[in-house]
């Protein structure tokens, strides 16, 4: 049975001033009488921050960059919010008893600590940051069958996935169908991709507003990489469980089939307010705040087969997600360091996923590892990243 709701969803809002986390105040903002901001966080963007206080008045605000504590007014934030400062803050507002819910919608691997620390303390975690579970899965999934934590997917992809598995039993299911937009490369070869990308047009998605970091991962389609290893952790799936189709229109965000044939999907205009009011309410359905879909005007929904040769990152997620282990903490730190050097104009497009490879060859493979092992990978990956070279330039 799902847990029930409180009759104050009291939210924690880890990353508050990105997309997710923006997002998530306007859904909040809209039910004011049943759902309410007691912690925000940033990391630097403390003016925004400030500002969504101001508007929300929870009780605590964070900061996890301590070095700009200098350039904060005494007034900038209101006298009712306790601010924190430094990475530990973190934890201690994810954890902390006034908290029911906790949005984790910080990106990257930084986003691990204050999720792991909400998913320790048994709470509601809204997650948002892939990464989590791309780093440490088993981990995270084994910690939250022991403290009785609820993992609730808001990826628009795993939000899907996680409704449609409401309307049958788990062990009818035959496999889940993870969608694609294709990003705004779809159709293009490897060889154009090399000729004729830049970083303005990988950052322009042709249906989603989102960071620069995650539009440039539906770019390579590592988004999606890291979308198919976070199902085979969240969903406990065996990987030939688990496929991916290309979906122009981003309308249907995934799909679920069972043994019968049975096919549901769940169809949405792409609006990242849905997945997320979805888990805040779970198991209860409110009032709307998205566009809905018109359905007196002409719709039409294509799907294509994922192409892994243009795509190479894709076929990365699945081969990470098989072996499991070290492979998603190594493939994830990799990947940032990597979009982080192609945005610097220090790296080819084409060569993110070819540099990942390389990284995930080269580090030593362990099955189980700690959270101890997986961070210092993490760290290890980041280096041997900023190194990295291609053959063709040496």
């Amino acid at each position: 049975m799902p847990p029930e709701l409180p009759d104050l969803n009291r939210i924690a809002v880890l990353g508050a001033t990105g997309s997710i986390g923006t997002s998530c105040l306007d859904v909040i903002a809209a039910h004011g009488s049943r759902l309410k901001a007691v912690a925000l966080t940033a990391h630097r963007s403390w003016e925004v921050l400030a500002a969504q206080c101001h508007q929300h008045k929870p009780h605590f605000a964070v900061i996890s960059d301590p070095s700009v504590r200098a350039s904060i007014g005494g007034n900038a934030f209101p006298s009712g919010t306790e601010v924190r400062f430094g990475p530990e803050g973190l934890e201690e507002i994810a954890s902390h008893p006034e908290i029911d819910t906790v949005v984790c919608g910080i990106v990257g691997a930084a986003g691990l600590r204050g999720a792991w620390a909400a998913v320790e303390s048994g709470k509601r975690v809204a997650i948002a940051n892939k990464e989590t579970l791309v780093v440490a899965g088993p981990l995270v999934m084994h910690l939250a069958a022991k403290t009785g934590a609820c993992l609730i997917p808001v990826d628009s992809e795993h939000s899907a996935i996680f409704q449609g598995l409401q309307a049958g039993r788990r062990r009818d299911l035959k496999r889940i169908v993870l969608t694609a937009s294709g990003g705004p490369f779809r159709g293009w070869s490897k060889e154009r991709q090399e000729r004729e990308v830049t970083v303005e047009r990988a950052l322009a998605h042709p249906t989603w507003q989102m960071g620069p970091k995650i539009t440039v991962d539906s770019a390579t389609m590592m988004n999606k990489s890291l979308e198919v290893i976070e199902a085979r952790w969240l969903f406990d799936l065996e990987i030939e469980q688990i496929a991916v189709t290309i979906h122009p229109q981003s309308i249907v965000h995934s799909f679920v089939e069972f043994l019968d044939g049975s096919v549901l999907a769940q169809l949405s205009p792409p609006d990242m307010k849905l997945p997320i009011q979805y888990a805040l309410t779970y198991p209860e359905r409110w009032s709307g705040t998205s566009p809905t879909m018109n359905w007196t005007q002409p719709c039409q929904l294509e799907f294509l087969p994922a192409d892994f040769d243009a795509f190479p990152a894709l076929k990365l997620g699945f081969e990470v997600a098989k072996q499991g282990g070290t492979c998603g903490a190594v493939l994830n730190a990799a990947n940032e360091v990597a979009v982080g050097r192609f945005l610097e104009g220090k790296l080819k497009f084409t060569e993110i996923a070819q540099a990942c490879r390389d990284i995930l060859i080269g580090h030593n493979f362990d099955a189980s590892p700690t959270l101890t092992d997986l961070l210092r990978l993490d760290g290890w990956a980041r280096q041997e990243m900023q190194q990295w070279k291609s053959l063709q330039s040496i």
